[in-house]
């Protein structure tokens, strides 16, 4: 087998690569706090202009935290649910970069699999 110093690497198209163009930035925060209404959440904002969504039963949380949330390496977004004595909750959390489209796509389908008892 030959080697061909002259050419280090690999070689290919623009093509064979797929470019595509990817939604980057965090976008408009609106997009998902929207998504609440008075009647089944409580919103507040506090003194550091962080946002936190609580559903009415306490079960489900929302914190937007534009600067980051304390403690963390640049979280901006924290959704949670509480789980109940027999099944587990869980915890999501999204960079400050993530889009606003992918956090409320995200919360959109937390929201969907919610039901009265």
């Amino acid at each position: 087998m030959a080697v061909d110093v002259a050419r280090p690497g690999f070689s290919t198209t623009t093509e064979a690569l797929c470019l595509r163009q990817w939604r980057l930035g965090p976008g408009q925060p609106t997009l998902v706090t929207d998504q609440f209404g008075t009647e089944r959440f409580n919103l507040i904002v506090d003194d550091r202009a962080d946002v936190h969504v609580g559903s009415k039963d306490g079960r489900f949380y929302l914190g937007w935290f534009p600067t980051g949330r304390p403690g963390t390496d640049g979280e901006g977004w924290r959704l949670a649910v509480t789980g109940t004595a027999n099944i587990p909750g869980y915890q999501v959390s999204f960079g400050m970069e993530t889009p606003a489209e992918v956090v409320a796509a995200a919360v959109a389908c937390v929201l969907a699999t919610s039901r009265p008892v």
